[in-house]
């Protein structure tokens, strides 16, 4: 499906599955605002390497109310309207599961504020323009950690099985002009997760069905199906991870 004409906002769009989407919506023919928290030099090189014009950048602190909604009136007012939004920003940290004294409050409220809190900030600052277009995408970046309850650690567990149900509930609250989707990958080839090498992703796939690390390509590509090709689908959740999930 030809994207042109379309303005789509990918926050934590400078690095990883982010920029993975950002690179295939600007290849489509969306305009994107890319959204990036601390690396602007990324997400300018990002800008300067995409096809086509018109594409900006922003900055967006998805665990600042203000910054959120700052930021949405910025890209609103340099371009016009929006159609596609996609929230792949988050956050983590290796902590074991038994550890409970490891999971502090601090790091407990960071994961909450930056996976839950900060996309519902977005959706809610974007809902109108979005509303406006009468036929706009959300696009939840997930984790199978939200219903395997395995991951990095169990607040990161408890943030994406929180982000899921919120897509639920937002899918059937922001019809018909909107659909809501997740996209749920499971270990990914970018640097999201610290001290997860390319060995120990190879591993990880080896145990997998499809045995195959998932590049970040891979979820781009999922979550471009469900903006251009699961257009009678909403609420639901899209698993991307080489059937790491069924191990």
């Amino acid at each position: 499906m030809n994207l042109e004409g379309r303005v789509a906002i990918v926050v934590g769009g400078s690095s990883g599955i982010g920029a993975a989407t950002v690179r295939m919506l600007a290849d489509g023919g969306a305009t994107v605002a890319i959204g990036y928290n601390s690396g602007v030099e990324r997400a300018e090189a990002l800008r300067a390497s995409l096809p086509g014009e018109g594409h900006s950048v922003f900055r967006i602190a998805v665990d600042q109310p203000d910054s959120v909604v700052e930021a949405a009136g910025g890209v609103l007012a340099g371009h016009g309207r929006a159609d596609i939004l996609v929230n792949s920003a988050g956050t983590t940290r290796p902590v074991p599961h038994a550890d409970l004294d490891g999971l502090d409050d601090a790091l407990l409220d960071e994961i909450m504020a930056s996976n839950v809190q900060g996309p519902f900030a977005t959706i809610r600052a974007f809902a109108p323009a979005l509303k406006a277009s009468g036929d706009a995408v959300i696009v939840n970046i997930s984790s199978i950690s939200g219903f395997t309850g395995s991951g990095s650690n169990v607040g990161y567990c408890a943030s994406k099985g929180a982000l899921d149900t919120m897509t639920l509930s937002l899918a059937r609250a922001l019809g018909p002009e909107i659909r809501v989707l997740a996209v749920s990958p499971g270990a990914v080839a970018t640097d999201f997760v610290a001290g997860r090498d390319r060995t120990a992703l190879e591993a990880i796939a080896a145990k997998t069905p499809l045995k195959r690390v998932v590049e970040p390509d891979d979820v781009a590509r999922t979550v471009m199906a469900c903006i251009t090709h699961l257009t009678a689908t909403t609420g639901a959740r899209i698993i991307c991870d080489g059937g790491r999930f069924l191990v």
